[in-house]
This record gives structure tokens, C-alpha cells and sequence, in this order.
């Protein structure tokens, strides 16, 4: 959006007449700023260590197998599902104990009737680990990490033969792990959440448990990030993989949206704004903070999943939730869902030697650093409407405080109906209500909470209130 003077001049003039009216264009010459680093949080990502991701992938890979149905079958012989998360829920109450006892460790353990994948009632356990918020008033806002520690080989329900999965998904257990290592040295004001769920590859049945669980007792999850596949595959010879960059797909339109939330999305082109998305653009700003572009950056997709695909993000995403899935840059096909062998000079299976630990630290620390900064910001406004009943190229925005009391002020972000991502934004101070000389029907329009340490909330867009 160009500025010329005589735009300028009028605003100028506006401002004059208008003494509630924001000073538009007094921060947003060039995009949208983000945050300065926050000393903590950079802190915790130097501890994020390759080696101890390794160390975790390794370990998973030795109990032979994890698919789901092993749990019963193989528990007596220290192998198995079972056994892999007995070894998972220890390592978390060995970082709590490093911490003082900082990490309430607990286990989601049910018997999952018969379905499809699963001809008979299986035993399935999550394991999770409470980095609980230190300000009371915020305790309650979740955010949470996620990975799935089945596995599974050429046979969906293949109980004995090893599947190492080591990428699909070891790799994402062990972020959610290496996350609850680095971050529990540390407090935040709201609480955050380290999961590892079973049943994955059966049809999401360990997330899915959780995320009802979570509803049905009213847990005020803001954010939800799964990681599934992210350890970056190296096959030899393979020149398409990028080691700098992870997908990001949300979805778009939310699945609880109903009829009325539908025709609202329609009316106002809103497919590309729900909370998902607006996490996946949280994020993608996160990491210009802590991640130098030219070293690791995440590629923002716009689609709920790969094609054909699924994974424990739709868990939380049919709760209501937002929730993202982060996924490595090229998948080799030949190392998932396969048996370990050789046919025609291949390797086929999910082993560790594939996995680029350097890669999948990165992917760690970006997740790191997005559960930190949104821990220590301010919830997100509250009831944010944009007011439409009069006719006028003005827009106003009005809004609720952040609840928890840490916002200090708010910004009004706006872009192009076109653009996929914010591209002005404006301080408006601790208020409630902005005027700004800018078309409603011509941007989309968003407002934020930010503290006096210049954290900034997930974006809310707001709806039309006549």
C-alpha cells in the first residue's frame, strides 16, 4: 500500500478533527515489526542440544516397536509401546526433578474399543508433563506441544516386527521431550503443556482422547503444536530436501465453525483468518526473532494437511482448538510406514541414520521459542468487533482488555484482502477502541495485546457488530 503526500496531507487533517482517531501510519513505514528477543527465551534455545534429540530418537528406536497394538503383547519384555512410555513419562520426571519439582508429570491412560485399526480393546497411554504458569491470573491459558511415539511398519497393525520410527515419529517426541528440558529451567506466566500421544497411526485415537479430555474439563488451550515427521530426512543423494526450512500447515476455515460462523466466513472472505492461521503467522514471526532466515525458517502452508494425510493436530482442531502442524520440507516415502530391508539397492524403514538431529533441533528450537513467547504475552483481547453500522470509509475497532492484567497496550494490524500476511501495524496504547482512515472493505484488519517487555498476544480478527 504506497503512501503519497496527499494522503498524508488528508490523514494530517483527519487527526485534527478526530482526537480518537489512531496515527496511522506512525510505526508501519516498512511491515509489521515483531518482537526484540527476550534474554529468557533466547537463554533456553542455546541449551536445545542435537545430541540429546539423538540420544531420545535412539532410544525410542530401541523398543523395537511402538505400534499401538503392542502395548499388552510385548510389555513383559521391556519392548513395545508400553515400555516406551513408562521410558518417556521417566525422562519427564527426571527434568522435573533437575527443576525442583517444577513439572507436574502425568499420564492419560484408556482402553480404546474396537474400531478401525483396531480389532480388539487396546490399551493406549499419553504422557505429559505441566510446566504450570507462575502468575495465578494467567496459569490458566495453555499452550501446548505435541508428537505421537507409535510407530509402524509396512502393516498397519504389525505388533511384533521391529518399526523403528525414528522420523515418523520419534523425531516429534523427541522435540516435545527436548522442549521440556530446556524450558523447565525457566517460568512463564502461563502454563504450557508437553505431550507424547499413542495411537496415531491407528487413526488419532491418543489425541483424540486428550483433546476431549481437555474440553470436557475446560482447559483454556490458546495454541496446539503438533510435530509430526520433522526429522529431516538425509538420504543419500537426495539434492530436493531443504535443511532450512519446516512446513506449517493450519486450516483455514474452522472444522466447528456452524452454519452462522459459515455464512459470517463467506460474507466477509474470512477463509484465510481462522485461529489456526493466525498461529501459523505467530509463528512465522517468532522465528525472524530467534531464527536467522538464512539458518532455518518455517514455509507457512495454507492447507490443513498434505494431501491424503492427517495427523493429531485434527484432534485438537475439532475441539475448537488452534492448532498447527509442523512437518519437514521433503518426505522420503521409502522411510515411512515401511519394513526395514533392501529391494533393488533401497533402503526402506524409518531408521535413526536418516534423521538430521541438526534439523530437527532446529525445528525444536522454533517450537521452543513460539511456546515461550506466547507463555509470556498477554492473553489476547477479548470480544474484538469491528463496528459496521454506519456507512463510512473509516474503520473502528473496539475490543475487551486482555484478561490476566499483563497488557500494557494494544496494536491494530491490517493487510490486503490479497496478502497472506500482516503488513501495517499501529500502536493505539492501552485502549479499547480505534479509528483508523482506512476502508474496511478494502484490508482485514486485526488487533493484538502486547506487555511492557514488548511480548506480543496471538491476532484476533474481529467480527462485524452492527
Amino acid at each position: 500500500m504506497p503512501i503519497r503526500k496527499p494522503l498524508l496531507t488528508a490523514i494530517a487533517g483527519l487527526m485534527l478533527e478526530m482526537p480518537f482517531a489512531v496515527a496511522l501510519f506512525s510505526q508501519q513505514a516498512a511491515g509489521v515489526p515483531g518482537e526484540t528477543p527476550d534474554p529468557q527465551i533466547s537463554a533456553a534455545l542455546q541449551e536445545v542440544s542435537a545430541a540429546r534429540i539423538q540420544q531420545t530418537i535412539e532410544k525410542l528406536v530401541s523398543f523395537g516397536t511402538r505400534q499401538t497394538l503392542s502395548s499388552d503383547m510385548q510389555a513383559s519384555s521391556g519392548k513395545g509401546a508400553s515400555a516406551a512410555a513408562a521410558w518417556i513419562q521417566s525422562e519427564f520426571e527426571r527434568y522435573s526433578k533437575d527443576c525442583g519439582g517444577c513439572l507436574e508429570v502425568r499420564t492419560d491412560e484408556f482402553t480404546q474399543d474396537p474400531g478401525p485399526r483396531i480389532p480388539k480393546p487396546t490399551k493406549i497411554i499419553n504422557v505429559y508433563a505441566v510446566l504450570r504458569g507462575a502468575d495465578p491470573a494467567n496459569a490458566g491459558r495453555i499452550v501446548l506441544v505435541t508428537g505421537h511415539y507409535d510407530s509402524r511398519n509396512s502393516e498397519t497393525n504389525d505388533a511384533t516386527n521391529p518399526a523403528p520410527g525414528a522420523n515418523d515419529d520419534g523425531s516429534g517426541t523427541a522435540v516435545s521431550l527436548e522442549c521440556a528440558r530446556v524450558l523447565s529451567k525457566h517460568r512463564f506466566p502461563a502454563t504450557i503443556i508437553f505431550l507424547a500421544v499413542a495411537g496415531e497411526e491407528q487413526g488419532l485415537y491418543g489425541s483424540a482422547h486428550f483433546a476431549k479430555m481437555a474440553k470436557a474439563q475446560g482447559w483454556n488451550i490458546e495454541a496446539v503444536l503438533n510435530n509430526d515427521i520433522v526429522g529431516g530426512d538425509r538420504t543419500p543423494g537426495d539434492t530436493m530436501q531443504d535443511p532450512h526450512v519446516v512446513r506449517i500447515f493450519s486450516e483455514g476455515i474452522p472444522t466447528t465453525a456452524d452454519e452462522k460462523q459459515l455464512k459470517t466466513i463467506r460474507a466477509l472472505g474470512g477463509e484465510n483468518d481462522g485461529p489456526s492461521r493466525q498461529l501459523a503467522r505467530y509463528i512465522a514471526s517468532i522465528s525472524k526473532v530467534y531464527l536467522p532466515p538464512s539458518t532455518f525458517q518455517p514455509l507457512v502452508v495454507f492447507r490443513r494437511d498434505r494431501y491424503l494425510r492427517g495427523g493429531d493436530h485434527f484432534s485438537f482442531n475439532e475441539q475448537g482448538y488452534a492448532a498447527v502442524r509442523f512437518t519437514e520440507f521433503r518426505e522420503n516415502y521409502s522411510h515411512q510406514h515401511q519394513n526395514v530391508r533392501t529391494e533393488n539397492g533401497i533402503e526402506y524403514g524409518d531408521l535413526p541414520k536418516f534423521v538430521d538431529y541438526d534439523y530437527t533441533a532446529n525445528v525444536a528450537r522454533l517450537n521452543a521459542a513460539t511456546l515461550a513467547s506466547l507463555a509470556s504475552a498477554p492473553a489476547p483481547p477479548a470480544n474484538v468487533r469491528l463496528l459496521t453500522k454506519e456507512l463510512q470509509n473509516d474503520s473502528t475497532v473496539v475490543w475487551e482488555p486482555s484478561p490476566g492484567g499483563l497488557a500494557t497496550g494494544y496494536e491494530v494490524m491490517w493487510r490486503d484482502t490479497a496478502a497472506v500476511d500482516w503488513q501495517h501495524v499501529t500502536a493505539v496504547g492501552n485502549v479499547t477502541r480505534a479509528t483508523l482512515p482506512v476502508s474496511k472493505d478494502n484490508v482485514v484488519f486485526a488487533v493484538r495485546a502486547v506487555d511492557v517487555k514488548g511480548h506480543r498476544s496471538l491476532a484476533i480478527v474481529p467480527m462485524p457488530e452492527r
